[in-house]
Formats: structure tokens, sequence, C-alpha cells
């Protein structure tokens, strides 16, 4: 995805699990298994149960089922939808989850391929049948690519226990603030940082990270002042930090999230789509958003290119 076209608001994905826990951050090419998790809180839902649905598996086009495979772009550095287990290279958490339930109602094999998570976008259709990656669905994104709506996400900003720094979310003129490269919170923030010249101010220091974690680092190392991420994995973050981080502020933006396929490829859209409202209406899809503790992030109902503003 292009850097306008994957400016994903699920941004700064919280990958602070890997700052005080076991879980490894690095690059992968593949993983087929959640695998063995670093803590119990790490452990991914054993979907197993979830089987074939012949109908909804039928939707699929060949380009998709000639290999066996449900191929899955995923920049696993964002904690807790995607990221690496202890060992530095099994992907976990609750995209992986209901991806590997989705390829189960497809009867195919699941493949998550750690990527970059502005390489995503633009290589869906070719070398991922399908990306999930906390990507926000922005009319941007749209004119690129078609979504199956998920989750709801809205973003948060983070700092230090007690905000020694003594950060105004309403006032971040001066302040040194961490971002992921190619997400809306980094768009965000080079806005505020055009009010904040425009008004005579001092400038952000606006510090972009390609990892989501190397952002959750910088600001419990202190290096940053504050950080803006998906709702979601912000929270996920702190606990996982031993409570050295807090949100501050209020949530912001809270909109939909969605899973990407090719421009144009209604029968993979349907068939995701399809496959999504199964899980939401048998359970399983509440079941992996509870584990990891994201339930208030739960839909109701999955939709294809949902209007947004």
């Amino acid at each position: 995805m292009s850097s306008k076209i994957i400016t994903r608001i699920s941004a700064v994905a919280l990958g602070a699990a890997m700052i005080v826990s076991a879980a490894a951050c690095g690059t992968s090419n593949a993983g087929s298994s959640s695998g063995s998790s670093s803590s119990a809180a790490d452990k991914g839902v054993d979907v197993s149960s979830v089987k074939k649905d012949d109908a909804i598996a039928a939707l699929l086009p060949s380009s998709v089922t000639k290999d066996g495979t449900l191929t899955i772009g995923t920049d696993t550095s964002y904690a807790p939808a995607e990221f690496l287990d202890a060992d530095g290279k099994t992907p976990i958490g609750f995209d992986v989850d209901l991806g590997q339930a989705i390829a189960n109602v497809f009867g195919l094999k699941r493949v998550t391929v750690s990527s970059t998570f502005d390489s995503i976008i633009p290589s869906v259709g070719s070398k991922y049948d399908i990306g999930m990656s906390s990507f926000t669905v922005t009319k941007e994104r749209l004119a690129a690519v078609d979504f199956v709506t998920y989750f709801n996400a809205g973003s948060t900003f983070v700092v230090q226990k007690g905000n020694p720094k003594k950060i105004d979310t309403d006032n971040l003129c001066g302040a040194k603030l961490a971002v992921q490269t190619g997400t809306t919170q980094e768009s965000a923030a080079h806005t505020i940082d055009k009010q904040c010249t425009a008004a005579g101010k001092k400038s952000i220091q606006i510090q972009s990270f390609k990892a989501q974690t190397d952002v959750t680092t910088a600001v419990a190392s202190g290096k940053s002042d504050i950080f803006y991420a998906d709702t979601p994995v912000a929270g996920y973050a702190i606990v996982q930090t031993n409570n050295t981080l807090q949100t501050i502020g209020k949530d912001v933006d809270v909109t939909p999230e969605g899973i990407v396929v090719k421009k144009g490829d209604t029968a993979t859209a349907q068939a995701v789509q399809k496959a999504v409202q199964k899980l939401i209406d048998d359970g399983t899809y509440k079941k992996v958003l509870s584990h990891w503790g994201v339930a208030s992030g739960a839909i109701d109902k999955a939709e294809i290119n949902p209007s947004v503003e």
C-alpha cells in the first residue's frame, strides 16, 4: 500500500508487549499456526472446532483456492492484533486467530506472511489473497482496494505513567510525538504540526518508526514524550509493560477496520464477508476478541465497503 493508501488508523501497533515481555520482535516469511506462546495471556484461541462451510467456500475464485492455502499479509509488530511469539517467528494475536478461523470456514490452510505495513495493500491479489493487519477503512484506501469490516477501533495517546513530562493532548506543540510510518496517526500528527506552526507555536517533533515496537520503546525509554496508536493496542501494551505507560486524553476517531481484498474481486469479498458473519453468529468471533481483551471493538455485522467519512 502506498504511503497514502496505507495510512492506517490502527496506527502505532502497540507492540509494547515486546518491551518487557518475552515476546520477540522480528520478521519472518511465513507461519501457518499459532504455535506456543510466551505466556498464558498470549496463547491463541483454539478455533479447530470451526469447520469448512461448503456453501461459503464455493464462493471463492480458483485464484484463491488453487494452492489450498489462504495467504494473509500481516505486519506482525502490532500487538495484540498481530505480533510474533517468543520464538521470534510465529505470528499470534486476534487477527491471526480470526484469520485461522476464516481459513477453516474456507477449508484452506492458513499461511500468515509477516510484512511491513505499507507493503501489504499493493500486494493483495498477487502475493497475498487478503490483507489482515488492523487496516482502518478510509476513502483513500477504498479507491484502491475492497474491504470487509470486522472490528471497530479508535486512536489513543499514550505517555509514561504519571505523565512526568506534563503532556497536554490539546496542545502538543513542541512535544516529541512518536508514530508508526504510514499510519493515519502519522498523517494526523503532521496536520496538528501545521496548526502549531500556523499559530506561531513550536513545531511538533514527529518521530516516525517502521515498527510499532520501536514507537512504544521510544516513549517507555523517554526518547519520545508521547505516542499515538489504536485504542485496543494501547490498552494491551500498557498491561504488557507492567503499567509503566498510560493513556491520556479521550479516544478519538472510532472507525471500522477491515480485511483487505483486491479491488473488484467481488467473489472473494463476498466469501470473506460471509465467513466473518458466520464467526460472529456462532460465537467464535466474540470468543477470540474476549481472549485478547478487545471485545469492546466487536461488531454485529460484517460489511463490504462501508460508507466512511
